[in-house]
């Protein structure tokens, strides 16, 4: 078998356990609508809306729903990246512990759009922006009562970008409440975990 390109981290063995439970008469309509707007990374597959509905349809908490649409997205980037072909994903798939129902889900529908989608990353432009500077603090918002206890953490990060074309740094600031700053992390572990697959 090819070398893995699909790492077992903690997220992906939780994102595996909760694939395997999804039902598997609805997952190909979900495999396919994610390929479809993989290449636009500005956009998100699906609309809070949509999402909400596909959290009853897969009887998902919003936090797992996210991981596994994250997870496929990721799984369907590493198959890009790799131009692996569709046997050779279904067998990286079996070898994380998914289904083989799902990871032939996978290969199918990898086989009827994976050589479009790969043609689509190809023209797509990458930003021409780059991190130079990163700072954060906390805050601590009390509440207004004096009766109430209730503190509200916040994360502030401040991202200092620069554009190819000038060299002013622009300073871009995200505030982050615990719970968003905990899915912020989880995202870029994954985004660590394919930068890791390609070198």
């Amino acid at each position: 078998m090819a070398a893995p390109v699909i790492p077992e981290s903690d997220s992906i063995r939780r994102a595996v356990s909760l694939l395997n439970a999804v039902d598997a008469g609805r997952f190909p309509r979900l495999l396919s609508r994610i390929l479809q707007k993989l290449h636009l990374k500005a956009e998100s597959s699906f609309s809070e809306e949509e999402e909400e509905k596909l959290q009853i349809a897969f009887s998902l908490e919003k936090q797992d729903l996210h991981l596994v649409l994250e997870t496929i997205s990721f799984i369907l980037e590493q198959a890009v990246y790799h131009n692996l072909k569709p046997a050779s994903l279904q067998q990286q798939l079996e070898s994380i512990h998914l289904d083989q129902e799902k990871a032939e889900a996978f290969a199918t529908a990898w086989a009827a759009a994976g050589q479009d989608t790969i043609e689509k990353f190809r023209q797509r432009v990458l930003t021409p922006q780059k991190l130079e500077t990163i700072g954060w603090q906390l805050n601590l918002q009390m509440a207004e009562s004096m009766q109430a206890k209730l503190k509200s953490p916040r994360a502030v990060l401040e991202l200092g970008v620069s554009n190819e074309d000038s060299k002013n740094l622009k300073k871009v600031l995200v505030e982050f409440s615990h719970q968003e700053l905990f899915e912020f992390y989880n995202k870029l572990e994954t985004i660590q975990a394919q930068l890791d697959s390609l070198t």
